[in-house]
Formats: structure tokens, sequence, C-alpha cells
């Protein structure tokens, strides 16, 4: 069987794995991998911009799982989810408005809780 393509991301002292979905998105961000980019947070959330244009895919979703990637098109930016954001109604993510998922980070993605505005964030093809 085909194995999902993963990914690392790293900011700061912070690193965790992730693997994508096989969606039309994460496509589109594999192959514009390595990507380099400057965080921002929205709650328990991190995003930034990266050098993929592309539109909603019919199954886009604003309620999140925790530990969630996802491409949010109208900034361009992938999001990675670990907890409650400013949307949040319950315990899970809210996006902003309805984003393609990209995938799911491996282990505990609230490691991300200690990443601040600003850091400098990469996202590299896990070998």
């Amino acid at each position: 069987s085909c194995k999902m393509p993963r990914i690392k991301i790293s900011a700061g002292d912070v690193s965790a794995f992730a693997s994508l979905t096989d969606g039309p998105t994460a496509k589109l961000v594999w192959e514009a991998l390595p990507i380099q980019a400057s965080a921002s947070t929205w709650g328990d959330e991190i995003y930034f911009s990266i050098p993929v244009h592309t539109g909603t895919e019919p199954d886009a979703e604003a309620e999140r799982q925790v530990g969630d990637i996802a491409y949010w098109p109208p900034g361009n930016a992938f999001c990675i989810f670990f907890g409650r954001t400013p949307m949040s109604g319950g315990d899970l993510p809210v996006a902003a408005s309805p984003v393609n998922t990209l995938g799911t980070v491996e282990g505990d993605a609230k490691v991300f809780k200690a990443v601040r505005s600003g850091t400098r964030i990469t996202i590299e093809k896990a070998e």
C-alpha cells in the first residue's frame, strides 16, 4: 500500500512529524516543500502563509480535531490546531472559516503551545 507522506515541522525548540492525507491541497503543499515562514498564533492555533494558492475543497470544515493540520484558503495559510481557538465553543479547535484537511500531527500536538508569534517555522519532507 502507498504510505502517506510525512513532513517535519520545526519551530524554535519544538519539532514534530505529521502525516499528510492524499487530498489535492496536501499534494500541492508537499510539492511546495521545503517552506520557511514566521508563525502567527490565534488561540491554540499556529498559522502562516505558504506559497500554495488554491480554493476550498468540497469537504472543508471549520470544526477540527486537536492535532489536525489544515490549509486556510483566504490567507493561503498552513494551520496547526492544538487546542481551543477564539471561535471554539467547547474543547475542539474551530477555524475562522472552513479549512482543507492536510493531515495529522504524530504524537502530542500540544508541544506547539511553546511556540510564540514571530518564531521562524520550517516545514520539510521527512525521510
